[in-house]
């Protein structure tokens, strides 16, 4: 099978981290994003060939590789978090710091200058060495084996120090917030929350934040189903919270999407007890930005309350999304998805298309009636391997 899946049973919680992802607190960094210059809501495609073909009332889908010209939505959250971190050690609060301030002499002379850790596959690392040099900050990035070379060469053009290392991801989350411990004035700035580390993993989702109050006020009326991938969780934490804050009364149905080379999520939610669960080792996927094994404390929280399903899938469920959003029917936008992007749509459509999953669609009730977003959080970021997969049909 080509997706494994978990409708959730988990316990609930007394969920203490929902109001993280506050309409409030999305709103607030919706509008320290808006200060920047670059700013500019990314499109969301409205595919209504799609949608019939699928037999659904509606599939659109947020398009990420128009953000900030980054090809990715990642930046929203190290952009969001490296403000709210000046913010507290300089006594003011983020809304006093949009972009023109964050940048301009005066405060970097007050702050000084930080060097920024991180952990990253490639999206998330290139948006805090972006962030970085527009604040006149300093950046250290490292990347776990098996990353390409155009991944480090995107970031390096940022102006970090990065190099690829021979460990997976979270070991390289381990290496960078050590380093950070160590360095004078240095910082770890990662989407993933452990124990001691919370607060700057919660900015990141607010940020993130951003990208979903925008596909919430395009789309015009409320989604029935979202469908948002995970690494970590972070996006799909903050993704949850969000349109479970908005529509308290009448949430959509989250479906979560996951790489099966790294489902901690649904092994979590497989395990059925409401403990996160770890995967170790080399974790061999196309879906670079999911590959990651140790979920997000917080985010696993907010899922196990109100995701309706996890999903596991296979490297073919993206290709399939990538093909067919780069290849849409006649009358619908095209939509680069590069292959951590198109995972959600690939698992919609996946889910569709096939008869064996019949029985899954019924669960979801995915029909004529329902109203589906998704997210598309990467263009062709890496567009050797984007070429070989959608123009040149690349299976292994």
């Amino acid at each position: 099978m080509e997706l494994k899946y978990c409708m959730n049973h988990l316990p609930k919680t007394e969920d203490k981290n929902l109001p993280i992802m506050s309409v409030e607190e999305v709103q607030k960094a919706r509008a320290f994003h808006s200060s920047f210059p670059q700013y500019s809501v990314t499109p969301l495609a409205d595919l209504k060939q799609q949608a019939e073909n699928l037999g659904l009332g509606a599939v659109r889908v947020k398009d990420e590789s128009y953000r900030f010209g980054l090809n990715a939505f990642k930046v929203l959250g190290g952009s969001y978090a490296m403000a709210r971190y000046i913010a507290q050690e300089t006594g003011r609060d983020v809304s006093e710091l949009p972009y023109n301030v964050l940048t301009g002499e005066k405060l970097r002379q007050e702050f000084g200058q930080a060097t920024f850790f991180s952990a990253t596959d490639g999206n998330h690392g290139r948006g805090v060495a972006w962030a970085a040099k527009r604040l006149g900050q300093k950046a250290v990035i490292r990347m776990p084996k098996g990353t390409t070379q155009q991944r480090l060469e995107n970031i390096k053009a940022e102006g970090a120090e990065v190099t690829i290392e021979e460990m997976n991801y979270d070991e390289c989350v381990r290496l960078a917030a050590g380093e950070a411990e160590r360095t004078p004035h240095g910082v770890i700035v990662q989407d993933t929350a452990w124990e001691g580390y919370e607060d700057i993993p919660a900015w990141i989702m607010q940020g993130y934040g951003t990208m979903a109050d925008e596909a919430n006020e395009q789309f015009a009326e409320r989604p029935t189903h979202v469908f948002v991938q995970a690494g970590v969780g972070s996006l799909a934490g903050a993704v949850t919270g969000y349109f479970v804050n908005r529509y308290p009364e009448n949430p959509p149905k989250i479906v979560v999407v996951e790489a099966s080379a790294s489902d901690c999520l649904y092994r979590g939610a497989v395990a059925g007890d409401g403990a996160p669960r770890i995967v170790e080792g080399d974790m061999v996927t196309i879906m670079a930005g999911l590959c990651c094994g140790e979920p997000n404390i917080t985010s696993w929280d907010i899922l196990k309350n109100h995701v309706t399903c996890f999903i596991s899938a296979e490297d073919s469920v993206a290709r399939r999304g990538m093909r067919m959003l780069g290849n849409p029917i006649k009358g619908d936008v095209q939509v680069v998805s590069g292959e951590s992007g198109a995972a959600s749509f690939g698992a919609l459509a996946t889910i569709l298309l096939q008869d064996e999953y019949k029985e899954l669609r019924e669960q979801l009730g995915l029909n004529a009636d329902s109203r589906v977003l998704c997210f598309s959080t990467e263009g062709d970021t890496d567009p050797g391997r984007y070429r070989r997969i959608v123009w040149e049909g690349e299976d292994e």
